[in-house]
């Protein structure tokens, strides 16, 4: 297949996923998918509702006990065959990436396609090791399956945040219901294309399409979910936690990120600079982990900055399709526009525009922002303190390691981070300061096996490698 060929007219797709078939839903009303960098509509799926949520919920509960009971090496061979039918539609999933998200069509093979099927592929060893078991005094402690979960997914990597939530509680022995967002939903039904060619049990993953309002909220309050999977904003994830909380399910929550990358005094500059505004601008800005506050000593802000400019110039937006484009419109319209506000907020407030802003040139159609850097960004100011989810980077400088530290977690977030120096042990003595879920040290590269999630409003609980395993298990003390 070619990867850059053009995609079809209009995808439609008609049905839910029910009890290990296709199945018709109960309403009539669609939605549309819009292709973001020309605001055309691309495709179509249901809009799910409640009564379709209360028959993906009864099938999975009746799939539970023959799926917690399945032995780790069969549930690890089903997951397996899983591999492979989505390895097969990797083209078919980067090109549709592209197309209803706006990822570069480069980015969403290396990044939207490959590390999701990593994950899966890590999940499917994980899942053939029977689950621990310890004895203390006269308890044996064991591990089972938590039971129904409840997965909704966001629009910025539909495909990974799915398989993040799905494969490790497949592999823990759970079944699951899955709406994923329905801004980005054509990804998902390639995902459940994969699953009925793998033939996994009737009921044990399921597909309910909608929007969160309706779908959202009836799989987070349903009686027969026993947790509830969310990655998206904080707003929303306080809504699912309160739902949740009234009868007392498990909630996993991965939420916002305003995180910080700490340059200090002694660092490689021209890498830390490069790497940073990579990393802000990956996926048009679209990630809860961007290092979207640069922080540098003021010893050597001035030249950081002449670095950032040429660096983010670098991005130039434009047609996903096309292999010279290193930005892609954001998700909507709304979006685009919640980020021009913004900036332009944050101009208001003193923000020293370094390159981009609302005057920079952009393509014709299509939800575009400029790659824009802003310095002189006060701490406290609203830029700092409030994720924007797009290609924005904020430039605040520090005096020393202390103020770097204080800056850096002056933040109700805590996802992700960075930290630059010459002296590793230095380094790494600040990040272990820092209050946040991960932090990157002088450009240590992602590890999908490692527990993933925030502290304070960035999230409960872990995702990835055994951590995300344990996250979907009670634990249970038998006295003998």
């Amino acid at each position: 297949m070619d990867l850059a060929a053009a995609p079809p007219a209009l995808l439609v797709r008609r049905h839910l996923y029910l009890g290990g078939a296709w199945a018709d839903p109960t309403g009539t009303e669609p939605i549309d998918v819009e292709n973001p960098a020309s605001g055309e509509t691309v495709g179509q799926v249901p809009a799910g509702t409640p009564a379709d949520v209360d028959r993906a919920v009864a099938a999975a509960r009746a799939a539970f006990p023959g799926w917690a009971a399945t032995a780790p090496a069969e549930r690890a061979a089903h997951l397996d065959r899983l591999l492979a039918a989505l390895t097969a539609r990797a083209d078919d999933i980067a090109r549709t990436v592209a197309l209803e998200l706006g990822t570069p069509l480069k980015l969403a093979a290396r990044v939207q396609t490959s590390l999701p099927l990593t994950v899966l592929r890590d999940c499917v060893e994980l899942a053939a090791r029977p689950p621990a078991e310890e004895t203390i005094g006269n308890s044996l402690v064991v591990r089972e399956p938590v039971g129904v979960v409840g997965a909704i997914t966001p629009w910025n990597y539909p495909l990974h945040q799915v398989v993040a939530k799905l494969a490790p509680a497949l592999a823990a022995g759970c079944t699951v219901v899955l709406k994923p967002s329905e801004l980005t939903p054509l990804t998902a039904y390639l995902l459940f294309d994969a699953i009925a060619e793998a033939g996994l049990p009737a009921g044990v993953v399921n597909l309910v399409p909608g929007t969160g309002p309706v779908v959202g909220e009836a799989l987070a309050a349903h009686p027969d979910v026993d947790m509830v999977s969310f990655t998206g904003s904080t707003a929303t994830g306080r809504r699912i936690a309160h739902l949740a909380a009234d009868r007392i399910a498990r909630v996993a929550l991965e939420l916002g990120g305003k995180s910080a990358n700490l340059i200090l005094a002694d660092a490689d500059l021209p890498t830390a600079v490069k790497v940073g505004v990579g990393n802000a601008l990956l996926n048009s800005g679209q990630t809860c982990t961007a290092w979207t506050r640069m922080l540098v000593h003021r010893d050597r802000y001035d030249e950081a900055l002449d670095l950032v400019a040429r660096a983010a110039a670098a991005y130039r937006p434009g047609d996903p399709f096309d292999p010279d484009t290193r930005l892609g419109p954001l998700v909507s319209a709304a979006q685009a526009e919640r980020v021009r506000g913004h900036v332009d907020r944050a101009l208001a407030d003193g923000a020293r525009l370094v390159c981009g802003g609302p005057d920079a040139p952009l393509p014709p159609r299509g939800h575009f922002v400029a790659p824009t850097v802003l310095a002189d960004v006060h701490p406290d100011s609203a830029l700092a303190q409030e994720e924007v989810f797009g290609p924005v980077l904020a430039v605040i400088p520090f005096g020393d390691d202390d103020e770097a530290v204080a800056i850096a977690n002056n933040s109700r977030y805590g996802l992700a981070g960075a930290v630059w120096s010459a002296d590793a042990d230095r380094a790494l003595a600040v990040a272990r300061r820092l209050r946040t879920g991960q932090v990157d040290v002088n450009g240590g590269g992602f590890n999908p096996r490692a527990p993933f999630g925030g502290y304070k409003q960035s999230g409960l609980g872990r995702e990835l490698g055994p951590y995300g395993i344990d996250e979907f298990r009670e634990i249970k003390a038998i006295q003998r």
